[in-house]
């Protein structure tokens, strides 16, 4: 089968080596929760970046990268109760696994769920990472209760990324918490106001200051935070309201919890992966989320965040994609689909 991987970690984007077009053996059968999926679409995240700079192939097998897809089921395992051949679904991967860059997947059904029906497989990938850390972080680390939080505010640091896109739509369509969102350039700013965010404040300078001067703005009760330093630490313990919760998703320098302790404030992290990677007794929890996802939007309440297509997927495809993610200024998420043509 056709796939994108490599063999040596930590190369830089502009080297060939560094994401190289491969033949693999195809997957055995699935046994146990595991399905077959015929991978249509991919979407690239920062993560992959990361997990290429970091992760090792090993064994004598070539590392392949991908954690959101949208495909077909092709085959089921013994003990699948989900989903059978036929079935259209999406879903992100797991870190220690095959990735999803690749013809063919084996992938747990507990954290697959049923494609949107109106969305195509390129549209459909664009959610999965996204939406998973987005609701898990609002709805499980941050307890923002759906339906509640009036008179309260919800502010999310870094809003033109994939994450922060899906979070400030699910806050807004799911709760009654008002909703502050940071943008720097003009198409970020414009881009989160088009996914609902009531106000905008520039996360390149000070935010303290910005959001009290906001007009009749209620407490900011919860910080979700997608790009986290030491100074913007500072303007979040200025920022949290007494006994507030902060929650954090990247990967920051050391951070001093002390600025928030006469606050009793709480700190969350929240990895996608947890779940999967530890077996909890609770990950069909993803299942459900994506179920969840994949009714608001077809529903017409919850949009995708597919901004760019990179075309097929191909290991010349996926360097542009990582390189203009590590560039920073991507909006939205960026899809490849099909292996060099095929649909």
């Amino acid at each position: 089968m056709k796939a994108v991987g490599y063999w040596q970690k930590g190369l830089t984007i502009s080297d060939p080596q560094a994401l190289l077009d491969l033949e693999l053996p195809e997957p055995e059968m699935p046994i146990g929760h595991d399905l077959l999926v015929r991978v249509h679409a991919v979407a690239v995240n920062p993560r992959d970046i990361k997990s290429r700079m970091s992760i090792e192939s090993s064994g004598g097998k070539s590392m392949v990268l991908g954690y959101d897809a949208s495909g077909v089921v092709e085959a089921v395992g013994d003990q699948v109760e989900l989903f059978r051949p036929g079935d259209e679904v999406y879903y992100a991967g797991v870190l220690d696994r095959q990735g999803s860059n690749a013809e063919l997947q084996l992938v747990d059904e507990r954290i697959v769920g049923c494609k949107p029906t109106t969305l195509d497989h390129a549209a459909a990938a664009s959610l999965p990472l996204t939406s998973l850390t987005a609701w898990e972080m609002l709805f499980d680390r941050l307890q923002l209760p759906q339906g509640g939080a009036v008179g309260e505010t919800l502010l999310v640091i870094g809003g033109a990324g994939g994450v922060p896109s899906m979070a400030l739509q699910l806050a807004r369509q799911l709760s009654r918490v008002t909703v502050v969102a940071t943008a720097s350039r003009p198409e970020s700013e414009a881009w989160v106001r088009s996914l609902s965010a009531q106000h905008v404040v520039d996360h390149s300078r000070p935010l303290a200051a910005q959001v009290a001067a906001i007009p009749g703005l209620a407490p900011v009760t919860r910080i979700f935070s997608t790009h986290t330093d030491t100074a913007g630490w500072a303007e979040m313990a200025k920022i949290i309201a007494p006994q507030g919760r902060i929650g954090l998703i990247d990967d920051p320098e050391p951070l001093d919890l002390r600025l928030m302790k006469f606050k009793s404030v709480s700190i969350h992290w929240e990895a996608m992966f947890t779940r999967p990677m530890f077996a909890t007794a609770d990950v069909q929890r993803q299942h459900d989320i994506l179920s969840a996802v994949a009714d608001l939007v077809d529903n017409g309440k919850l949009r995708a965040t597919a901004a760019t297509s990179y075309g097929s997927i191909t290991a010349e495809n996926l360097r542009r994609a990582h390189a203009a993610l590590e560039e920073g200024h991507v909006v939205g998420k960026i899809t490849l689909s099909g292996f060099g043509g095929s649909a």
